[in-house]
């Protein structure tokens, strides 16, 4: 008879494997601070992004490795990747980082995306020393957090718009203890210290609209949003106008108007009716962060726009300096 080994000696085991297959240049970019993404190109080629530096070529893995490697995680999810399910998207499970893997048929080869979690949150004035903010930008984001108004970030792909919303939430809960913040997403990326929170994440069968129904049952004082990609979308902008404010939320877009189109574009999956009305009431601070090579950080805030109304044929903003 084989002997007894206890669910915990069997989930180090798996995890080791897990470790001997991502091998030691992952693994050491795992431990980097510095490190925010890691990715495997169908070639074979690992790339990593290091914050304030662009994407660097890192060395390579052969595809049996990368696939045995996938196998791995998705076994731990209680999951399977295979050519019929070519797809994992879950936590890393040494670290919770995002992963998202691919096999063939929808790629050449096994590819993957590490996003690691951030390691520390840096604070407002973190990103001032940084040049990633200026004083007046500082001032103006404090004023509208603790004003309860509600932030809409902006940004493209790996621009720091979650590290900028946990900033923007350490402040919330270093100056506003009392507050109870409901946090909503899809991975877990954002990172909170308030001492009344709580998370919700979303599953194959729960999406972020059932969650926001959820959340306005919970008594919250504040409702953030990893990322509005769907039509939750609206249920969120109904949220902030209805006794909800102080929120805070990221979209994916170039600009601040761009940022409306996209509220407006995913307000249009759940309902034909115009709703510029009701986005212009909600958001109330736009800010705008980008990738640059011009901040030690790596990233910038390039505009902060203030939404006032919506006249009927555009939006009434106001442009911060």
């Amino acid at each position: 008879m084989a002997p007894y080994r206890s669910a915990s000696e069997h989930a180090v085991r798996v995890g080791q494997k897990l470790e001997r297959e991502l091998g030691e240049q992952i693994l050491g970019c795992l431990r980097d601070p510095e490190v925010i993404e890691i990715m495997l190109n169908p070639d074979g080629v690992l790339w990593v992004e290091r914050t304030g530096h662009p994407m660097a070529r890192l060395g390579e893995i052969p595809p049996h490795q990368a696939e045995a490697a996938m196998a791995t995680i998705a076994a731990l999810h209680k999951t399977t990747i295979t050519r019929e399910n070519p797809i994992l998207e879950c936590e890393l499970p040494l670290d919770g980082s995002r992963f998202e893997g691919l096999i063939p048929p929808v790629v050449g080869a096994p590819s993957f995306c590490i996003r690691k979690r951030a390691t520390r949150i840096f604070t407002l004035d973190d990103y001032v020393r940084a040049g990633t903010l200026s004083q007046r930008q500082r001032a103006l984001i404090r004023a509208a957090a603790l004003g309860h108004q509600n932030i809409l970030i902006v940004g493209g792909t790996g621009s720091g718009k979650t590290t900028l919303v946990n900033a923007v939430i350490h402040l919330i809960g270093t100056e506003l203890p009392g507050e109870r913040l409901l946090i909503l997403e899809d991975t877990p990326e954002i990172q909170c210290a308030a001492p009344n929170h709580v998370f919700k994440r979303t599953t194959e069968a729960i999406d972020l609209r059932r969650l926001l129904r959820s959340t306005m049952r919970y008594r919250p004082d504040r409702i953030l949003v990893g990322e509005v990609r769907g039509g939750e979308c609206l249920d969120l902008l109904k949220a902030w106008n209805t006794g909800h404010p102080g929120g805070v939320a990221t979209v994916h877009a170039n600009n601040a108007k761009g940022g409306l189109i996209r509220l407006e574009n995913l307000v249009g999956e759940v309902t034909a009716a115009p709703m510029q009305k009701t986005i212009a009431a909600a958001v109330d601070l736009i800010i705008v962060i980008a990738k640059t090579a011009a901040t030690k950080s790596g990233r910038q805030v390039q505009e902060l726009l203030r939404v006032i109304d919506h006249d009927g044929s555009d939006y009434v903003t106001e442009a911060e300096e």
